[in-house]
């Protein structure tokens, strides 16, 4: 067993959280879920599964797990930033646990993740989709939490990363209208981050984060979304995911990323101002 803390955010996860904890369990010393005031069992089924559970008004994921780390106060060498809708394999969660200890007195500090993402009941193999990598692993006090609304990212203090090779696996789909309600939630925290872009010019900012600030957003309005599209489906693929990949690229593209920039046109034009969105219900 690595020496790891594993944090879960949740909110209304019952039929999530208890497959999670199950996937990781064997390859951390201890599980912490803040949860934003969940109106299911995801409490009550995260402390059966063997989590400790605190419960914290939601602003956004950033904020909220920037608590999860205060309040954990974290002991281990390592920290494992994982989402309910996540699942390591048998596969990764041995690679991760060999990794973990082999490197746990190098200058290596964090470790990358890949996920494949199911979208209607299929992996999405392209469209640039996969393999989905992220910074999940880092090492306690040698990494931070981009302070954004929307889309942040660890950033490591220090130290260089490494990428697991085995894949685990992203199920953010739970139905065509959850996903277009929660890409609706999502636009408005990024068309907020769109006007607050303090973060973005310095080193706490991801290169993605730089990347999609300082220059997808220097394109036209409207054309960028087309030429999201485009990229996605024909020059990354995603088109060879069939039906379900036209349908996850033409969402992701005309839906979310349009529905971002139609939300920064209107604030722009009318001043309407942006209200907290709370947790995702």
């Amino acid at each position: 067993m690595a020496d790891i803390t594993a944090i879960i955010l949740t909110r209304n996860e019952e039929d999530f959280i208890k497959e999670c904890i199950g996937s990781i369990k064997s390859i951390v010393k201890r599980i912490v879920v803040v949860d934003s005031f969940s109106e299911d069992n995801t409490v009550e089924i995260a402390q059966n599964a063997g989590a400790e559970v605190y419960q914290h008004e939601f602003i956004n994921y950033a904020k909220q797990y920037m608590y999860a780390v205060k309040i954990a106060d974290v002991k281990t060498t390592w920290i494992l930033r994982i989402d309910a809708d996540e699942r390591l394999t048998k596969e990764s969660a041995k690679e991760l646990d060999i990794l973990c200890n082999k490197n746990e007195k190098t200058d290596v500090n964090g470790i990358v993740l890949r996920f494949y993402n199911i979208f209607l009941g299929k992996p999405m193999m392209h469209g640039g989709m996969y393999p989905w990598k992220k910074l999940s692993v880092y090492k306690a006090g040698k990494g931070d939490i981009e302070d954004r609304n929307m889309d942040e990212h660890i950033i490591l203090d220090s130290g260089t990363t490494i990428e697991a090779k085995k894949d685990s696996k992203h199920l953010a789909f739970r139905g065509l209208t959850f996903f277009t309600n929660k890409c609706n939630w999502y636009s408005t925290r990024e068309a907020m981050d769109y006007f607050d872009n303090k973060n973005v010019t310095n080193k706490n900012a991801s290169l993605k984060t730089r990347f999609k600030m300082n220059i997808y957003y220097k394109l036209p309005i409207g054309f960028r979304a087309w030429a999201y599209y485009i990229y996605i489906y024909y020059f990354r693929l995603g088109f060879l995911d069939g039906k379900e990949g036209r349908i996850f690229s033409f969402l992701n593209a005309y839906w979310y990323r349009f529905l971002v920039d139609a939300k920064i046109y209107e604030h722009k034009k009318l001043g309407t101002k942006f209200k907290s969105t709370g947790a995702l219900k």
